[in-house]
């Protein structure tokens, strides 16, 4: 077995272009929407071979959902996006905690979809 054990993650959404605008305004990042097979998908930015990542998705059998799987998103500071999730239609729901001194920082926020997820940063 890999010593990875997380290498994809999909992010429902019920209004893909609204989730989209959403994750690029606090992430200051750009996402392309594509349809592959029937499944309409933002990608995040990101090198795979560098580790997890994943995407939006918006199809019939995906439902967001605020009591799922919790999934972290890294970025250099975590103060920086949740600064922008309310201005970007989503919802704080913890701010910027230290976890511990060697493992960083984290916040959680709810997304315009309705999902529950996490930030983390080492400063």
């Amino acid at each position: 077995m890999n010593k990875v054990v997380v290498n994809w993650f999909e992010i429902p959404t019920t209004d893909i272009k609204r989730a989209k605008a959403f994750y690029e305004q606090i992430l200051d990042c750009q996402m392309q929407l594509v349809d592959i097979g029937g499944f309409d998908m933002c990608f995040f930015p990101g090198d795979p071979s560098a580790g997890a990542t994943g995407a939006l998705i918006a199809h019939e059998t995906y439902t967001p959902n605020h009591a799922g799987t919790l999934v972290y998103l890294m970025t250099d500071d975590v103060a920086v996006p949740l600064a922008k999730v309310a201005a970007a239609g989503g919802k704080v729901l913890r701010e910027k905690t230290q976890i511990s001194p060697e493992h960083g920082f984290m916040g959680v926020f709810e997304d315009t979809e309705g999902n529950r997820v996490a930030l983390h940063s080492n400063t």
